[in-house]
């Protein structure tokens, strides 16, 4: 595990969960770090969503602190913004940060009423724990369905120095992303300034957390942010900024990978390739599409080669293309042939699909150089039985 230099970490238990287990937690730069997010395209945003950007903008891009709870998505109530403003003054007054430099995150059943006072009891205690090996201890406090902590780690030999890179995720049901994931904090010491860190952001959501769906519904919370408190003293030269940008990308890419492999009630990660589309827009489309189709997830669940739900998918996806010159692949066996069955073996593709890991390759045949790659996972009768009590 290499984390990057110049952050401190800490979570407790504020009783916001029934169970007793850590719900709140703090990621704290030691100076103000650069910082670039992106949140959900829900109409129904969380307080914490409409604060956040209203700070990013008033701080110009500076944040201190993040400060996130979990068990509770402070959406949609009577008092939501005014217990996330309440959490964070509290915070600003112990961390000595303006008010602008604190962002809210929080997660866990829409609808119910915060109790901020919670959240300021526990404060002093988040900030006396503060440490820099306290990074498992958030990525835990932030789950909430998740049966597993998400994390990825990465560093970068540059001119100057070394800068490093280290990301936590949470997310397992309600994930469709189509600007961010449920809750992403991903850290790096390197110094970039802020247009570049937002440029940076847009380019490696696009390719990994906008290339994930676990059930098709996007949350109302869902915020990545990219901070960068250049605490390595390493500034990457203007040549060297792609190779940094591409370690960011390739981390953000193995915690949404995390994210559907966790997927409520999965027990198998899906990898969706698309190739020959139209345009790499288009063989997204197709791609989410296919990732969206219960019929597929199901499939995939039951070691079913159905073939037929999956052409049938990425014909609904709005692109126009010939299944005649489309050809499709189960875990490397041709299923299908020009829009038709191939020959294959029914029991040796069923053995190949109670693997862990299933990959579906759609490529259509002709001049189209467009591609994409998606996750997703199975739908299994336990993601039913997860959100059918979800509240209770």
């Amino acid at each position: 595990m290499t984390l990057p230099l110049g952050y401190l970490y800490s979570a407790t238990y504020a009783g916001i969960r029934k169970a007793a287990k850590d719900d709140v937690a703090l990621i704290v730069s030691g100076l103000p770090a650069n910082a670039a997010a992106v949140f959900t395209q829900n109409l129904v945003q969380a307080a914490p969503v409409k604060l956040c950007r209203r700070f990013l903008k008033a701080s110009h891009g500076q944040v201190g602190a993040i400060l996130v709870n979990a068990g509770n998505a402070n959406c949609a109530t009577r008092t939501g913004e005014k217990a996330a403003m309440a959490a964070c003054k509290a915070a600003s007054l112990l961390l000595r940060y303006p008010i602008p430099q604190i962002l809210p995150a929080s997660t866990g059943v829409i609808g119910v009423e915060l109790d901020a006072q919670k959240i300021v009891a526990a404060l002093p205690r988040l900030v006396e724990a503060l440490h820099p090996d306290g990074f498992e201890d958030v990525a835990r406090a932030i789950m909430t369905t998740d049966l597993v902590p998400k994390t990825a780690f990465g560093e970068v030999k540059l001119r100057r120095g070394v800068v490093r890179i280290a990301g936590m995720t949470k997310g397992s049901g309600m994930i469709h992303p189509r600007m961010a994931t449920t809750l992403g904090f991903v850290m790096t010491d390197a110094q970039i300034p802020v247009a570049h860190l937002r440029a940076m952001l847009k380019r490696s959501v696009e390719r990994s957390y906008n290339r994930l769906s676990v059930d098709g519904d996007t949350s109302t919370n869902d915020t990545l942010v990219l901070l960068a408190n250049g605490a390595s003293g390493v500034r990457p030269d203007v040549g060297e900024f792609p190779r940094v940008e591409e370690e960011i990308a390739r981390v953000m890419e193995s915690l949404a990978r995390a994210i559907a492999r966790d997927g409520e009630g999965a027990r198998k990660l899906i990898t969706i390739l698309v190739s020959g589309a139209p345009t790499n827009d288009a063989a997204a489309r197709m791609a989410r599409a296919i990732a969206n189709s219960p019929l597929v997830k199901t499939a995939v669940a039951g070691s079913d080669a159905n073939w037929g739900r999956i052409l049938s998918a990425a014909g609904n996806a709005g692109v126009a293309f010939q299944p005649a010159r489309t050809d499709i692949h189960l875990q490397d066996v041709m299923v299908c042939r020009g829009g038709v069955a191939a020959p294959f073996s029914e029991a040796g593709l069923k053995k190949k699909l109670d693997a862990p890991e299933c990959e579906i390759r759609v490529a259509i045949r002709g001049r189209g150089k467009g591609e994409a790659r998606f996750w997703t996972c199975d739908f299994t009768e336990e993601y039913i039985r997860i959100n059918a009590s979800y509240r209770t």
